[in-house]
């Protein structure tokens, strides 16, 4: 253990180090995820898409574990209010919206969820935080300021076994996440019944594509090609959400393909090169993954949505 490590407040000019941590952990999720610097420090700040919650916070600290120069560790905590506008699940409480460190260089199976000098002093750092807020209970995320990355994958190990020892639970849901490339999806054709065209209305949750057949609905679509704001980009093209699936009870499962055909046309246009879809861990969620990967999906994680720190 090195006696060098220290954990202070992050400060400006540990930025780059901060993004080359940050994407370290993205793209060991989703090939090629990446972040600006600028998306890296604005997030420090605010979180503009938690319209809802982002209001709620009273305080953020960031805090990094320099080690010989390095910034070996980081994390984002948040205090939210404890007023009555507040939520009641998020009033007085703190959160570690994440928390990131470089693993040990040891990578033997029995050894490699160890957490480092540097992570044990950030955690400590970040469970005293909490004690000086006084919050009343304690959560945790792993949500980085890039498009898929979110909850605790299975490509951090080193953070889930640094979670688990100080007293955090995973308490939520087992959520997969697939990714298709725009070029994988079904290709557009002619429509598979007489009659079928296909509408394109705001929804939701983004762009609607509803497959009607003598004027009623057989399928849907809605994809949100807003994810990454334009001065977020890190590479080019960019990526969107499959945010709804639907198929009418009875429906042609044709109809389903021929639509998302109709959709990837629509992505070409938009820039698009590559489609995210979530599905739940559960065994109704198997049979909707068989699907998506005949639609040309791949599995890319499964990650742990929601860690509360219950310590023994």
């Amino acid at each position: 253990m090195s006696a060098s490590a220290r954990v202070r407040l992050f400060r400006r000019e540990d930025r780059d180090q901060l993004t080359v941590l940050v994407n370290a952990h993205a793209t060991a999720v989703v090939p090629g995820a990446s972040a600006s610097v600028n998306t890296v420090l604005s997030s420090l700040e605010r979180c503009p898409e938690e319209y809802v919650t982002d209001p709620w916070v009273a305080e953020r600290v960031t805090l990094v574990t320099e080690e010989r120069g390095r910034i070996a560790a980081a994390a984002h905590l948040l205090r939210y209010r404890d007023d009555p506008d507040v939520g009641e699940d998020y009033r007085g409480t703190g959160h570690l919206a994440w928390i990131l460190h470089h693993p040990a260089d040891d990578t033997a199976p029995d050894t490699r969820t160890e957490p480092t000098r540097a992570a044990e002093l950030l955690m400590s750092a970040c469970l005293a935080q909490f004690g000086r807020w006084e919050s009343r209970s304690r959560f945790c995320d792993g949500r980085l300021p890039v498009p898929g990355v979110y909850g605790i994958p299975e490509q951090w190990p080193h953070v889930r076994g640094l979670l688990e020892r100080a007293g955090f639970v995973h308490t939520g849901t087992m959520e997969v996440l697939l990714l298709a490339t725009v070029d994988a999806l079904p290709a557009p054709g002619a429509a598979p019944l007489p009659g079928l065209i296909v509408r394109r209305t705001l929804g939701v949750l983004g762009t609607r594509f509803t497959a009607l057949l003598d004027g009623q609905e057989v399928a849907r679509l809605e994809v949100d090609t807003i994810l990454e704001r334009p001065e977020r980009h890190a590479r080019p093209g960019c990526t969107a959400d499959l945010a709804d699936l639907a198929l009418s009870c009875g429906a042609d499962p044709l109809s389903l393909v021929w639509l998302l055909g109709e959709v990837r046309g629509w992505l070409v246009l938009s820039g698009v090169d590559r489609l995210f879809a979530y599905s739940d861990e559960t065994p109704d969620g198997a049979g909707e993954r068989a699907m998506l990967s005949d639609l040309g999906f791949q599995e890319m994680t499964r990650t742990a949505r929601a860690w509360e720190h219950r310590p023994a």
